[in-house]
């Protein structure tokens, strides 16, 4: 299947940010501080919604080449990496992407076109946000990823979207400062979520997509490895009340990924987790060496992105 190269570059920008965030938020704090404020209005909860968004996509892709009893057999395992990750780490959203994924979007598969599942997401995520947003808006993101990208709308579009997202997210997050209601952040994070990826996407270029685009390829192993990070480091963590060692871990962490990736890459088709994860859906080895650089199995290239 022909690899999306923006679509890598955006889940590696996504698992950078959720790298940070994640770390802030098993993190014992004291009094607030610049840091906390920072992270809070321009970070927290920014991330997740552009991963969510991404895994409905990915579900689109899964299936032009592969049966609903695959994408089953596919969710099951993520469940249960999701499980085995729970046991060293509180808060892993593995089981509820797997458990969302066989509800939400198994059944809106079925429905032709993309304007319905749009449709249904809007009202999906609307009814995350009435009933206290977080997790409860995973599904909603869900069907919007997978309705926007069967519409296919325009790359025209991509910079008076980022205009109005933009707009949008500094008038909301100016209101909930004033206002700290949890409703205006929700809404004011999912803007902000817009925001990110489109004036990502209108700013890639080669240079930079080549450094995202392996942190996104190998997303799964980049996200549970930095968790195990995190844990591993709690106790500095908390030992620090500025919070910036929450920033250097963060930076440290994805820089590392990020060569640990590209080296991984040069020689793998998949990632370790992606690899075994696969090997799960299949029931069968799935072959990850690459043999030379020109190997026919490799993953291709969008030719969009030069």
């Amino acid at each position: 299947m022909t690899r999306i190269r923006e679509l890598d570059a955006l889940r590696g920008f996504a698992v950078g940010g959720i790298m940070l965030v994640n770390t802030w938020q098993h993190t014992d704090k004291g009094a607030r501080n610049g840091v906390d404020w920072t992270i809070d209005a321009l970070f927290q909860s920014r991330f997740y919604p552009i991963f969510s968004l991404l895994f409905g996509i990915s579900f689109v892709l899964f299936l032009r080449g592969n049966s609903r009893w695959a994408l089953l057999s596919r969710l099951f395992w993520l469940f249960c990496l999701g499980m085995a990750q729970h046991l060293f780490y509180q808060g892993e959203v593995l089981t509820d992407y797997a458990v969302y994924g066989a509800a939400v979007l198994l059944p809106a598969s079925f429905l032709a076109g993309g304007l319905p599942v749009l449709l249904l997401g809007l009202a999906v995520l609307a009814w995350g946000l009435m009933v206290g947003g977080g997790p409860f808006l995973i599904p909603g993101l869900f069907l919007l990823g997978m309705g926007l990208y069967r519409l296919g709308p325009p790359r025209w579009l991509l910079l008076p979207s980022f205009a109005v997202t933009a707009l949008a997210t500094a008038l909301l997050t100016a209101a909930w400062a004033s206002t700290h209601a949890w409703s205006v952040y929700s809404v004011a994070a999912l803007a902000g979520a817009a925001a990110y990826s489109l004036g990502l996407l209108l700013v890639l270029r080669p240079w930079l997509s080549a450094v995202l685009e392996p942190l996104g390829r190998m997303a799964l192993t980049n996200y549970v490895s930095g968790t195990a990070v995190i844990v591993l480091a709690a106790p500095l963590l908390n030992a620090d009340p500025t919070r910036w060692s929450v920033v250097a871990l963060a930076a440290v962490t994805m820089a590392a990924q990020v060569l640990l990736s590209r080296w991984w890459l040069s020689r793998f088709r998949y990632g370790p987790l992606e690899w075994i994860w696969r090997c799960l859906t299949w029931f069968r080895p799935v072959p990850n060496r690459l043999e030379s650089g020109r190997d026919h199995n490799r993953p291709l290239p969008d030719p969009r992105v030069s």
